[in-house]
């Protein structure tokens, strides 16, 4: 998954159309602290498509202003133990960005400190099990559905992941953010986070 964010976007509805066209899987964010901004979210399964499809039609494309430090790029991983690894690489991701129901999001990347790669596997289950038990309890009430992507060796900062929160409504998804604060993890075991681009859905490609 990719997202590119642009200033200086005249026309949406004609990109909307552009990406339609070239049959880009993805989505088009308005940017919510940029009245002429734009999001948009790519993704495939063949790295190439980013660049052979993707990249041809944004930079043919009249007026958009790269917006170069909200540029994330990452790909979905699996923890190991997930008895489907097309419905948690593929399909669940492709159907939260996709969701019609889910306009409103925020993305961000992510550093982990040197300091949690030295803990014990037993002492970072710990810390990433409080952290994910915030994240469940918003998922399994609507309010925040979360896109989470490895970036290692594709961010130009050197982050570690690129997170997105998806959802009904803005509020919550700041909810969590600030929930987060708490927990180990962010507090002890963070060496940056952000930008955050926050943006809600204007067109999303079929699902």
């Amino acid at each position: 998954m990719q997202l590119l964010a642009f200033g200086g976007c005249g026309d949406a509805q004609a990109l909307m159309r552009a990406l339609q066209q070239a049959r880009v899987d993805g989505v088009v964010y308005e940017d919510l602290n940029d009245p002429t901004g734009v999001g948009v979210l790519s993704f495939s399964d063949r790295p190439e498509a980013l660049v052979d499809g993707v990249r041809r039609v944004l930079g043919a494309f009249p007026g958009l202003v790269l917006k170069p430090e909200f540029a994330m790029l990452g790909r979905t991983y699996s923890l190991g133990y997930e008895p489907d690894l097309r419905e948690t690489l593929i399909e669940r991701p492709r159907r939260t960005v996709l969701n019609p129901a889910w306009r409103w999001a925020v993305w961000y990347p992510l550093r982990r400190s040197g300091k949690f790669a030295q803990l014990s596997d037993q002492e970072q289950r710990a810390i990433l099990a409080e952290h994910g038990a915030i994240g469940m309890s918003y998922g399994a009430a609507d309010f925040v559905h979360d896109i989470r992507l490895a970036c290692h060796g594709l961010d130009k900062y050197d982050n570690d992941f690129v997170i997105g929160l998806i959802g009904k409504d803005l509020f919550p998804l700041s909810a969590i953010v600030q929930a987060m604060r708490k927990t180990q993890q962010t507090a002890l075991y963070l060496d940056r986070l952000g930008p955050f681009f926050v943006g809600r859905a204007i067109w999303q490609s079929p699902a």
